[in-house]
């Protein structure tokens, strides 16, 4: 069973620092796309920033310089480092795994082309 379990979000002023990381377990994550989601009250889900399946990362603009994404164990481990947070920034976020099928993992066969999994969410609140 896959799983993907955030942790390190909380409330912090604007300004400051906070790290999430994503606990995943349950497939071979060194295949996927690895990233992190949110979603501000009122607002569609949006990507903030991903690994790619070759290990380059993508940010969201309004990110950039702001936020570094990083991964341990064969990216069974994800983090976001956020930095000078700002009010805007307040959501929910998201860790998410987006891999290829095909292929047996714990004794069960993933039969689909390809699966998106997501974490339960983690509140992150920034106060002006």
């Amino acid at each position: 069973q896959v799983q993907l379990m955030e942790s390190g979000g909380g409330s912090v002023q604007a300004g400051g620092s906070l790290k999430l990381s994503c606990a995943a377990s349950g497939y071979y994550f060194t295949y996927c796309e690895m990233g992190w989601h949110r979603q501000a009250p009122g607002k569609e889900r949006e990507r903030v920033s991903a690994i790619r399946r070759d290990g380059t990362t993508v940010y969201e603009d309004s990110v950039k310089g702001r936020f570094t994404i990083s991964q341990e164990n064969e990216k069974s481990v994800l983090y976001l480092q956020m930095n000078n947070l700002k009010s805007e920034d307040t959501a929910v976020y998201y860790c998410a795994a987006d891999c290829p099928g095909r292929r047996y993992y714990g004794g069960i066969y993933y039969r689909g082309d390809q699966y998106k999994w997501w974490g339960q969410g983690i509140q992150v609140n920034v106060s002006s």
